[in-house]
């Protein structure tokens, strides 16, 4: 029985007390301030308002859905639990999300779609907006690997080694604005921190170094702290991670400057057991990663440390971060849920109508809040969300006319 996680699905009360703060900060002075936009509003509008969408007092989320093999781009409004349709992607392409953009990610570059639900952190307070959902624009490139964003830049990393720095609060006004074209990304993904992008550069010895460049590609500076053979990188509330063969390398802002640090395993990893790539709640300072067959890799950014929770193979794995469960799809279709502490398990069930692939084309995915989980049933053209908190109960099924073999969850 998994006990004490009620905490994390929102209490009326809870709701109550965000709408009296984001009616009590109608005058906290900082103008209205946009994210990301460097523009103060007039002081006429109140507090957290933005042009052309609706704030709400809870989250907004949807599902950006695609179909792999004939190209349907569909939004699932879990709100309202209506599908529409959104656009068309490339097929073979791949979804990603940056929490409110969704980018199909082809050969040809990224289309990049607006999902019209996002959420503004203020620190002490958030603020949750709706809109029309919109396809933006196409950035072009050879093969997109990567999109990662922050507030201020979106970079686009592709296949040969180049990358594209793209204004973020221009993306948000429905354009696509170059600030920047690099020509040698090709040691791994590039970051955005804050206005600066992080780019991973060869060093010497053969050891990636990430380097500091402002939003032209301007060089700042050189991290001290190397990174061996790295691959993989998340975007979280303290900064940005980076995977290494010896650990992690986070990067955050101290004193109003980029600082690195090292997070290193406390065992020796084999080369098949490396994390290739982290998933995590949006923002969120728990990252997870599959350890080959072993189980997964669970990185807590906050207390920098890793732990190993031996689950055995899995297809797919994310946790909405402390006080939640690790969430681990096994290729059978059960969903499992570990404690993170101990890695023991505490519930399982089985969840897709049949087995779950691990090939690229049709392999589920789990996408987490605050107090769900939603897997994309690729055989049975559904979307299931799982209540985690209440022994991984099916809370609701969404059909689907098409294959959702591509999922992302925005408005968070």
């Amino acid at each position: 029985m998994i006990r004490n996680r009620k905490k994390a699905a929102p209490t009326a009360a809870a709701l109550l007390a965000l709408g009296l703060l984001l009616a009590g900060c109608a005058g906290d002075g900082d103008g209205g301030e946009k994210e990301g936009s460097g523009k103060k509003s007039s002081s006429s509008k109140p507090h957290g308002y933005v042009a052309g969408a609706e704030e709400a007092a809870e989250q907004q989320s949807r599902l950006v859905l695609g179909d792999k093999k004939n190209g349907t781009l569909a939004l699932l409004d879990l709100i309202e639990g209506k599908t529409e349709p959104l656009g068309r992607m490339s097929k073979g392409a791949e979804l990603v999300t940056d929490g409110r953009f969704a980018y199909v990610n082809s050969g040809r570059g990224s289309q990049v779609f607006d999902s019209g639900a996002w959420m503004v952190d203020h620190g002490d307070h958030v603020h949750y907006y709706r809109a029309k959902p919109r396809e933006v624009g196409t950035v072009r490139g050879k093969k997109t690997e990567h999109v990662y964003s922050s507030s201020w830049l979106t970079a686009f990393t592709f296949a040969d080694g180049t990358a594209r720095l793209v204004d973020h609060a221009a993306l948000e006004k429905g354009r696509i604005s170059s600030t920047a074209s690099l020509d040698d990304a090709d040691e791994g993904p590039v970051v955005p921190l804050a206005e600066k992008a992080l780019v991973p550069v060869a060093g010497p010895g053969g050891k990636t170094v990430v380097e500091v460049r402002d939003r032209k590609g301007k060089k700042n500076t050189t991290l001290d702290e190397k990174c061996p053979e790295l691959r993989g990188a998340a975007v979280t509330r303290i900064g940005v991670v980076f995977g290494c063969a010896d650990g992690a390398l986070l990067v955050k802002e101290k004193k109003g400057k980029p600082h690195a640090e090292k997070i290193p395993f406390d065992r020796k990893v084999p080369e098949g057991e490396r994390p290739d790539s982290f998933r995590n709640r949006s923002l969120g300072t728990t990252l997870t990663a599959p350890a080959g067959d072993k189980g997964v890799w669970v990185l807590n950014v906050a207390e920098r440390e890793w732990k190993l929770v031996e689950t055995g193979p899995v297809a797919a794995v994310n946790s909405a971060g402390e006080g939640t469960p690790l969430l681990a799809l096994k290729k059978s279709g059960t969903l499992e849920a570990y404690e993170i502490s101990d890695g023991k398990k505490i519930a399982g069930k089985k969840i897709l109508s049949g087995t779950a692939s691990t090939a690229n084309a049709s392999r589920p995915v789990i996408e987490v809040d605050g107090s769900r989980a939603y897997v994309n049933d690729v055989a049975a053209k559904k979307v299931h969300e799982i209540d985690y908190n209440d022994e991984l109960r099916k809370a609701r099924s969404f059909s689907v006319d098409f294959t959702p073999s591509g999922m992302v969850e925005t408005g968070r």
